[in-house]
């Protein structure tokens, strides 16, 4: 009996390894569920009202592919329309999902034609979660270099190199930042409405009015913001009543001429060149980087350079500074970056590093006929 039950469960492993490899067959040729994709227009999505103001959008999203997806729910195995992207159109962002955002779109930017729409994450960037990567930070619409404007050249790599660096890079290298802290002088005093300068003799100058300066551009405000040991100049914040347009006046006690001199945004002066600085956000494209000299003999501003960046706006003007003579930091955002439904715009840090002999630089001269056969 022995032999014979070898011989069984032989028998038994034989057929059990057997049959093995046609289960195997079996489970690979198991036909799966497919999702059948229905040919889709925009009529098929949800019409809506169009967006009228875009305040009222909670975030606005971005993409850089060629195509995107709508899909007309919040999920990857609903029907699809891919459309061609364009970069008038707007992609107004309203909800959050897992991985959909809901958008609000015009259809050939025509409002009254709108639709709502669910695009994939991993295929737009909302404006709360813009970063710099990837970001062309050289590229300029214009620039003044001394008194000759540039509207060719598109590449800040004539004056200097400016790259992003970390949030540690930037606070590091803001404890030996050389430009100026302007304080607060003693002598600068508000009294009713009125900003007063008082002098040794207690004899009271008046600077300027605080509030409801009328002037041809309308209606003005002065709030003080401190003096420049060096070049001792009272600076001011002027605000425009009217207007979101603010620019920084320089006041200087010694002089009749009063006001002449002023910059878009927050001076950086720096003490040993004479330098004022600024870089602010402008108001159609980017940012504003400017540079002038400051000549006490003729209470003016030579200007030695300007620039306007594209991909960049500035989150806080007060805070950039200079490191060295020939090196620039400052904290920015992505041009179209904005904060929406409690969450934080992402905020960045730049350094501009301008040529050694950048305004040492003489232009050549330029002869038309220097191509012309002798």
């Amino acid at each position: 009996m022995k032999p014979l039950s070898q011989f069984f469960i032989s028998s038994m492993v034989v057929v059990f390894v057997g049959c093995n490899p046609q289960n195997k067959t079996s489970e690979t040729h198991k036909p799966e569920a497919e999702v059948t994709q229905k040919n889709i227009t925009f009529a098929d999505f949800k019409k809506i009202k169009g967006v009228d103001n875009v305040q009222d959008v909670p975030f606005q999203l971005f993409t850089r592919l060629d195509s995107v997806r709508f899909f007309v729910a919040p999920d990857k195995d609903a029907a699809h329309l891919k459309i061609a992207y364009n970069k008038l159109d707007n992609y107004y962002g309203f909800e959050e999902f897992d991985d959909f955002y809901s958008i609000h779109y015009s259809i050939n930017n025509n409002i009254s034609n709108s639709i709502e729409a669910f695009v994939l994450k991993s295929e737009f960037t909302a404006a709360f979660d813009l970063t710099l990567q990837g970001v062309d930070l050289y590229e300029i619409r214009s620039s003044v270099f001394k008194k000759s404007q540039d509207v060719k050249n598109k590449s800040f790599s004539t004056y200097g190199t400016i790259t992003e660096v970390s949030e540690q890079e930037f606070k590091t290298a803001s404890n030996k930042r050389i430009d100026e802290v302007l304080i607060k002088d003693p002598h600068v005093i508000l009294e009713g409405n009125k900003w007063l300068y008082i002098n040794s003799t207690t004899e009271k100058k008046l600077i300027t009015q605080h509030e409801n300066v009328s002037t041809e551009d309308g209606l003005l405000s002065y709030e003080y913001i401190g003096v420049s040991p060096y070049l001792y100049l009272q600076v001011f914040k002027e605000s425009s009543m009217e207007t979101s347009d603010t620019y920084y006046s320089f006041y200087n006690v010694k002089s009749t001429a009063n006001f002449q001199l002023f910059t878009a945004g927050y001076p950086q002066i720096l003490p040993k060149k004479n330098w004022i600085s600024y870089i602010v956000s402008n108001n159609d494209v980017g940012s504003d980087f400017a540079i002038s000299t400051y000549v006490a003999e003729s209470y003016n501003l030579e200007d030695l350079l300007y620039v306007n960046f594209t991909k960049f706006k500035i989150a806080d003007g007060t805070k950039a500074f200079w490191a060295d003579d020939e090196t620039f930091y400052a904290e920015v955002y992505p041009t179209n970056s904005a904060s929406s439904n409690g969450k934080k715009q992402k905020a960045a840090f730049i350094k501009i590093k301008l040529k050694a002999d950048l305004f040492r630089m003489k232009k050549k001269y330029y002869n038309p006929y220097s191509n012309w056969p002798n």
